[in-house]
């Protein structure tokens, strides 16, 4: 294994998701034209379509204790193949990991100019030589060929909404840690019947805002393109907009509708939120709103899709006229086709293919 190649996977990413955990402790690092030019130009000895060597050369590059920061427990990764960067995951899935199964995905990395959905997918347990073993409350072993890495999943348990965030007609469903590095709690308004992700500001926030001219009460990451309204009425800012140009590639800044508080849900407290809203899904989704199936979970996005920050005006407008309980619905777009694409939350739906192994 050729050494820049074992960097990769690490020191060329543009966050810190799949890096050490040493990464969140103030670590700077700096990231070279040198190293991308050198690997777009390597020619590995490999075929892409080989899983087991795919899955050699990713495990291979990982130190051997690494974290898992998203709450729907992807471990995103990317290389470079003959000049293409291939994305990928390695998914500890709630439903199946605990049978030693673990979901290992990859593809060709989607841009504004090309979508291939094709792509390489595998569950992946003894029978493929590759064990899973659960190792701790939270921590999974992976080995393959002699390799082992431990996969330490975020533990969020900790994770509390302080006094005042969650409103009194509100249920609080978890806490999330998005792929973007930005926390939030998700909750349930009973009375519209809308789902909020607020924005956690118990501990630093991995970006920086500006105010948007025209758009009352709202700002937008400057890295990440994440708008959040200050609630009128309560001290939390909710999230309103993502931009639609992360959606359309599909990418960590995609928006937190495909990392659910999995590992820390509790009861049915989702599923009752989710029926409230959609009746007729009794019967067809589990406590995680998952179908019988698991090839289908039921979407929640609530905020919208904008292509320029302009757009946010119309939410500022609604919310500065409308009072509660009615002025929360200013906050949801599900369902909305001008939202910026057809992800509607109104109906048990596939998600974008972050779950199908396409982030």
């Amino acid at each position: 294994m050729k050494t820049s190649r074992a960097l990769i996977l690490c020191t060329a990413f543009l966050d810190f998701l799949i890096c050490p955990a040493a990464a969140l402790a103030g670590s700077t690092k700096v990231y070279t034209n040198q190293t991308y030019v050198e690997e777009a130009h390597n020619q590995p000895d490999f075929d892409i379509g080989d899983m087991g060597s795919v899955l050699s050369l990713v495990l291979a590059s990982l130190p051997d204790k690494v974290k898992v920061y998203p709450t729907e427990n992807y471990y995103y990764f990317y290389f470079d193949y003959k000049g293409i960067k291939y994305s990928g995951n390695l998914r500890f899935d709630v439903a199946d990991r605990d049978k030693g199964l673990v979901h290992f995905n990859y593809f060709k990395d989607f841009t504004n100019w090309q979508r291939d959905e094709s792509g390489y997918s595998f569950v992946l347990s003894a029978k493929d030589g590759v064990t899973v073993a659960h190792t701790g409350k939270l921590t999974y072993d992976v080995a393959f060929k002699g390799r082992k890495v431990s996969f330490e999943l975020n533990d969020l348990s900790g994770m509390k909404p302080p006094a005042g965030l969650v409103q009194k007609d509100e249920s609080y469903i978890g806490p999330i840690f998005d792929e973007s590095g930005i926390r939030f709690f998700l909750v349930f308004n009973k009375t519209e019947k809308v789902f909020h992700f607020l924005l956690d500001e118990t501990a630093p926030v991995a970006d920086q805002f500006n105010a948007v001219p025209g758009a009352d009460r709202i700002t937008v990451g400057i890295r990440t393109g994440f708008a959040f309204y200050a609630d009128r009425f309560a001290n939390r800012r909710i999230l309103v907009g993502v931009n639609q140009l992360n959606t359309s590639v599909n990418n960590y800044l995609d928006g937190p509708f495909d990392q659910l508080p999995d590992n820390t849900l509790e009861g049915d407290v989702l599923e009752k939120a989710i029926l409230a809203v959609s009746p007729e899904s009794k019967g067809h989704i589990d406590r995680f709103g998952n179908s019988p199936d698991g090839e289908t979970r039921f979407l929640i996005a609530p905020y919208m899709q904008y292509e320029d920050v302009s757009e946010l005006g119309t939410i500022s407008a609604c919310a500065a006229s409308e009072q509660p309980p009615v002025y929360y619905k200013c906050f949801s777009f599900e369902g909305d086709d001008e939202s910026g694409d057809d992800n509607s939350g109104d109906q048990p739906t596939d998600q974008p293919p972050d779950n199908d192994g396409q982030k």
